[in-house]
This record gives structure tokens, C-alpha cells and sequence, in this order.
């Protein structure tokens, strides 16, 4: 929301809702903390990966990072999400499964972008204690679990906290509804660790996102590098967090993108990619999810990968093993 972005008018005329919302923040954790409100632990690790305002930051990316170290280090993990977007998200939505074959109208577009990158199984559920539950049921063999978002449900109780702050940092630093924070800033203060993902001026891990090629959509196999595209105007397409982002990247490698940003987690239809012409139109792997029925022979994906600082990497296997020892 535009808004968001500066103390203007609207921010401040939403301010007196943002305190309102800030005290109910605060009162429910400190339920939490002083267990009035329970807390249950699935009985494995758990690492949540969330942030601090609401909208994308990087966290799906983050997740594909941390379940891939994992598994090198022969560690079986699962991976929990609320799956945004999807009929699964709704409050008392009963855990589904989300895979390769699943609808991103069911279950949201990241747990499946999540399957299919990781390998590992995934289980949706706005109810995240009990996506976790049904999760070991299922595979008893997991014995971690990473969860893309839930900083803020508590109701989960966690081993690890990581917080991703993007180049937007915190807007206007207000609380929701006037600014984008669902709690303030000084929650960082708590977490376990903070990834930078372009973000500057405050400490933590460093972490990009990097990606060179192209892939068909209607043919996987057919990849090009993304200089191969240099000079050619392209219709660039992201329903994500901060698509400016995108677009940028994409520059990078001399396309002339012409933007086309959506709401996060857009459901998009054949109607939104027609722009009328047979140039190029390229998306985000996690768009493409969702575009994959309908997509033409001029639809591109730009699949893209995390990239951190190793220290983040042995200071997380390091923290997960003194947990397990606990």
C-alpha cells in the first residue's frame, strides 16, 4: 500500500488504529511468554523463518537455502507454510500436502515452488501447530522442520528465529494499519539472527539472490542465458513483494523490461499475459506456478537462488545442534 511508504496523511490518520494494534500485538505475546496462552512443540527442531512487515522479503528463497544445507548434512527436514493465496489458508483450514500436482488455488504457490525445489515434504495450514503434527505423522523420518513464515504465530512453540529484512526495510515504521509492521522494529532485539537481503545500515547475514538463465515454460528444457536477451524488450511480470526488484534484476542483464507488477500472491488468469504482441514475457518462479496451465510458447521463467554468507550457515548447524542437544 502506498501509504505505507511515508508518514502522509493516511498514515496518520490510521495511526490511533495502529496503536490499538500494537497493544494487542504486545498483550499477546506476553500471553504467550508467560504461558496464559500455550505454546506446543512438535517434538523436532523447529527454525522459523519469518520478518517484520507484512509482504514478501526473500523468505521463500531463504528456505530453499536453509532445507538444502540440511539435507547435506544428512538431515531429513520438512517444511511448514500457512499457503497464502490458497483455499488451505483459510482460518480453520484443514493441513494439506502440498507437491508438484497440487493447485495453487488449494494450497498457495510457494509450498508448491517449495516442494518441487527441495524435495522435501511440505504441509499447509494456517494452524501451524497442526500442520506440524500431521507433517510427522506422515514422515516420521523428518527430524527438522523449517517453517516459510509464522515469526508471529506463537501458538508454535520454535528452537531458531530468523527474521529477513529487504531493501524496503520498515517503511514508515509504523505499525499495521497505517504502516506495513505487524510488531516493532525492537523485535528484533529477540530473534536468533537477521538476513539481509539487500537491505543496508543495521547488522546481520548478507543474502542475494542470484539466477543468469531462462527457461520455457511449456518446454523445461529449453534454457538460455539471460545475456541472450540482451536489447530485447520483454513484458515483465511479478506478483511478489517488491516486483521493482525483479525488474531490476532483469535489467542487469541488459533486458529492456517493460514492468508489469501485481499484488503478492496475484491469481492470475491467461488475461493478465496477453498484452497484446508475441514479445517475451517473463515471470517469477513463483508466478510461473500459478501460470504453468495456460502458458505460451513466448512465457519465460527466471528461476533464482539465495545466496549467503557461509557463516550464516555454520552459526545456524551450530545453534540447531546445541537445540537438539537441549
Amino acid at each position: 500500500m502506498r501509504h505505507w511508504s511515508r508518514r502522509g496523511a493516511v498514515a496518520w490518520l490510521l495511526w490511533p488504529a495502529s496503536l490499538a494494534f500494537g497493544v494487542v500485538t504486545a498483550v499477546r505475546r506476553f500471553l504467550y511468554k508467560i504461558r496464559i496462552l500455550g505454546s506446543k512443540h512438535p517434538g523436532v527442531p523447529v527454525v522459523v523463518v519469518g520478518n517484520l512487515v507484512s509482504g514478501g522479503s526473500g523468505k521463500t528463497p531463504l528456505v530453499l537455502w536453509i532445507a538444502e544445507l540440511l539435507k547435506a548434512q544428512g538431515l531429513k527436514p520438512g517444511i511448514v507454510s500457512r499457503g497464502y493465496g490458497g483455499a488451505a489458508a483459510a482460518k480453520g483450514g484443514e493441513p494439506r500436502e502440498a507437491n508438484i500436482a497440487s493447485d495453487p488455488a488449494e494450497v498457495g504457490d510457494e509450498p508448491i515452488l517449495l516442494a518441487r525445489r527441495s524435495g522435501c515434504p511440505v504441509w499447509v495450514a494456517p494452524d501451524r501447530v497442526a500442520a506440524c503434527r500431521v507433517l510427522r505423522e506422515k514422515h516420521p523420518e523428518c527430524d527438522v522442520i523449517v517453517t516459510d513464515d509464522g515469526l508471529q504465530h506463537y501458538a508454535l512453540a520454535r528452537d531458531i528465529e530468523i527474521c529477513v529484512v529487504d531493501g524496503r526495510g520498515f517503511g514508515n515504521g509504523f505499525l499495521l494499519p497505517a504502516g506495513p509492521l505487524r510488531e516493532p522494529r525492537s523485535r528484533l532485539r529477540s530473534v536468533d539472527a537477521v538476513v539481509l537481503h539487500g537491505a543496508a545500515g543495521m547488522d546481520g547475514y548478507p543474502m542475494k539472490l542470484e539466477g543468469d538463465k531462462l527457461v520455457r515454460m511449456q518446454d523445461a528444457r529449453d534454457v538460455r542465458p539471460a545475456k541472450s536477451f540482451a536489447g530485447q524488450k520483454v513484458h515483465a511480470v511479478a506478483g511478489i513483494g517488491d516486483p521493482k526488484r525483479f525488474f531490476l534484476h532483469l535489467a542487469r542483464f541488459g533486458l529492456k523490461p517493460v514492468p508489469h507488477p501485481f499484488p503478492d500472491h496475484h491469481p492470475f488468469s491467461a488475461g493478465d499475459l496477453d498484452f497484446g504482441d508475441e514479445v517475451p514475457v517473463v515471470m517469477t518462479e513463483k508466478d510461473a506456478v500459478k501460470c504453468k496451465r495456460f502458458a505460451q510458447a513466448n512465457h519465460w521463467v527466471f528461476p533464482v537462488n539465495a545466496s549467503l554468507d557461509p557463516a550464516f550457515g555454520r552459526w545456524l548447524l551450530e545453534k540447531l545442534s546445541g537445540s537438539k542437544a537441549a
